[in-house]
């Protein structure tokens, strides 16, 4: 497979990346969703930071980029121009946007990137209207694009993973704390998989498949993207317990204020902590003492080593894969931003 020139790539560093990546695809994702109803159109450039309410401009942040950057780096690693996954990128991207509207809604958070969700913007109605348009507008980029209606095949998977693992999130709260019914971590880690998983293995394989490059190939970028999901989740986990607000835009201890049963709380409950931690847990006054009990009893440092176990699995796929090597490279460079953040 010929790589495309890496020269001026060699030492690109993965925000510089997701910068390149993000402005190759803008230009498509505007025009997109300016083929939306006007109203859908505005709530749309809302979420993504692009206007505010009424249609104002805006310079809000958005998010990174990086499902984008997947995508495109997918069709560069098949050894073809980044512009072939574009609309990969696109159809991604609305993918995305629709389902953090939906999540926003069922899980009730009224801010998103420091603004109110669309919901409390718009309400919940034009909201969950916009996900949808936002979701055939996604259908259509694709279908449309060269070998498109194939790819449909892989965003149709992944879409049903993505619900699937929404389906158990949102169940998981309903479950006990301790007890033959609670979450165990395994069963966190398969749901991150499907809600945080598939969307990026997606990205990256259908950059690749409309990049041209084999099966293989596509199936390892899948693989490995989910793979990094799970990473990317964990540590999430971690930052929204101890990590700098300053850094994460989060306050502290701000999952456990909301009743989340992530990762390392769900190690520390099935400890010998369990029993103390549950009770901390339904007292809102104990949110730093709670904070405490589930690192001395191991679930920061078992999400820390989940995620490095994930990273290299992820590694180990890109590493075996047929990728063009200056592509491979800046994967490799962005998988680790995107796990090793700053705690």
């Amino acid at each position: 497979m010929t790589a495309p020139p890496t020269a001026a790539r060699a030492a690109t560093r993965a925000p510089e990346t997701l910068a390149r990546c993000r402005a190759l695809v803008r230009p498509a994702l505007t025009e997109a969703v300016g083929r939306l109803h006007p109203w859908t159109a505005e709530m749309a450039a809302y979420a993504f930071g692009w206007c505010e309410v009424g249609g104002a401009p805006a310079t809000a942040p958005g998010g990174k980029g990086v499902r984008q950057a997947l995508a495109v780096l997918g069709a560069e690693a098949a050894g073809a121009d980044g512009r072939a996954g574009v609309p990969a990128a696109v159809a991604v991207e609305l993918v995305h946007a629709f389902s953090l509207l939906h999540d926003d809604i069922m899980d009730g958070d009224a801010t998103r990137r420091r603004r109110p969700a669309v919901w409390k913007a718009y309400g919940t109605g034009p909201a969950v209207l916009a996900g949808d348009a936002l979701f055939a507008l996604a259908v259509d980029v694709l279908a449309t694009a060269p070998q498109g209606p194939g790819a449909l095949r892989l965003l149709s998977a992944a879409l049903a993973d993505l619900v699937r693992g929404q389906a158990e999130d949102l169940l998981f709260t309903a479950r006990p704390r301790t007890g033959p019914r609670r979450v165990t971590p395994e069963e966190y880690r398969t749901m991150a998989e499907g809600k945080t998983g598939a969307l990026l293995g997606c990205a990256a394989a259908l950059g690749a498949a409309l990049g041209g490059a084999p099966e293989a190939a596509v199936t390892a970028l899948d693989r490995a993207g989910r793979h990094l999901g799970v990473a990317f989740q964990l540590v999430d986990d971690v930052l929204g317990l101890w990590g700098d607000p300053d850094v994460t835009g989060k306050p502290v201890g701000g999952d456990l204020r909301e009743g989340k049963k992530t990762f390392p709380v769900l190690v520390a409950l099935g400890s010998p902590a369990a029993r103390d931690l549950s009770a901390l847990l339904g007292s809102p006054g104990h949110i730093e003492e709670a904070a405490e009990l589930i690192d001395r009893a191991g679930g920061r440092a078992a999400a820390l080593a989940g995620a490095r176990a994930h990273t290299a699995e992820a590694r180990a796929l890109l590493a075996d894969a047929p990728l063009a090597a200056g592509a491979a490279d800046e994967l490799h460079r962005l998988l680790d931003h995107l796990v090793d953040r700053e705690l």
